[in-house]
């Protein structure tokens, strides 16, 4: 009688995991694999095409836009994912201290994780406008000479640097705030027993014990400021003097796969930034044990 209970049990937890289970074979699995193997044909819009071994990948070593388009990829990197961590650990012990009307804080400060990347990019790209956008208008004022913050290619990267690290602040915060809120407060008594300061017990105590937060925080950023795209697609034009500065390995995807309609040169540049996300992935789980703490 258990037996027959069991296998009915079995048989409707895998029938309501069906769905589930053929979409991530059918959009992530199968998915992957076709566009493995079309990195290796000379597929256009239409049709399979040939294929064409390692050209592809040839090409790519000698593709100027590329290397172009990888280096601005390792920018965002290396400037929005530790500014993302770093304020946001600030923003979440700040409210975690108790302030007054904290919640009233944590509500607008979490409004970006909630809205659209495709609203929070085409109000910034007002903000920035050259002629009609706010901050230009506050540097008028200042009599200062307004800035093309998104056309002029030693502004664009980092204006969208910028709009990034304010769009992703929200979420890790509360996710710092939740690490944050666990961590047992018997610590800190006993280092104000010790005579231990704020700074002591944040870079002693806090830090530490969050370091586990912070490093899937800082794996999942780093993963995600990798593919970025929509950001630099709705607010710099393609034709646009700062594109070159700020265009991204995604975007250059999306240029050769839907503009030039080279899939197979596409596909090839969707493998290789895999890999170095992979790369960078695993050897940021080699420097686990370094640095985060295990209870």
């Amino acid at each position: 009688m258990k037996g027959r209970l069991f296998r009915q049990e079995a048989l409707w937890a895998y029938l309501f995991i069906t769905p589930f289970l053929g979409g991530l074979g059918v959009f992530y699995i199968y998915a992957f694999i076709d566009n493995f193997y079309t990195g290796f044909t000379n597929r256009k819009f239409f049709g399979q095409g040939n294929f064409i071994g390692f050209a592809n990948y040839a090409r790519l070593m000698s593709d100027g836009l590329f290397s172009i388009s990888l280096l601005n990829t390792l920018k965002y990197v290396i400037i929005c994912v530790p500014a993302v961590i770093i304020l946001s650990i600030i923003i979440a012990t700040l409210l975690n201290t108790g302030l007054k009307a904290s919640g009233l804080y944590r509500t607008m400060l979490f409004i970006p994780a909630v809205t659209m990347p495709a609203a929070i990019a085409l109000v910034w790209r007002w903000i920035l406008n050259y002629e009609f956008g706010l901050v230009n208008a506050g540097l008028k004022a200042l009599g200062s000479a307004p800035v093309a913050w998104l056309s002029d290619p030693r502004f664009s990267i980092f204006s969208v640097s910028l709009v990034l690290v304010w769009a992703a602040i929200s979420t890790h915060m509360v996710i710092f705030l939740a690490g944050l809120q666990n961590i047992p407060t018997v610590f800190y008594e006993a280092a104000k027993i010790d005579g231990a300061g704020t700074f002591s017990r944040f870079f002693r105590i806090t830090l530490p014990l969050l370091s586990p937060t912070i490093f899937f925080c800082l794996t999942m950023e780093t993963i995600g400021v990798f593919q970025i795209f929509d950001l630099i697609y709705l607010m710099i034009p393609r034709g646009s003097s700062g594109m070159p500065a700020a265009r991204s390995i995604i975007w250059l995807f999306y240029d050769e796969a839907f503009y030039k309609s080279n899939k197979g040169y596409a596909s090839a540049i969707t493998i290789v930034l895999f890999l170095i996300i992979l790369l960078v992935t695993v050897f940021q789980m080699l420097g686990r044990r370094r640095w985060v703490y295990e209870e």
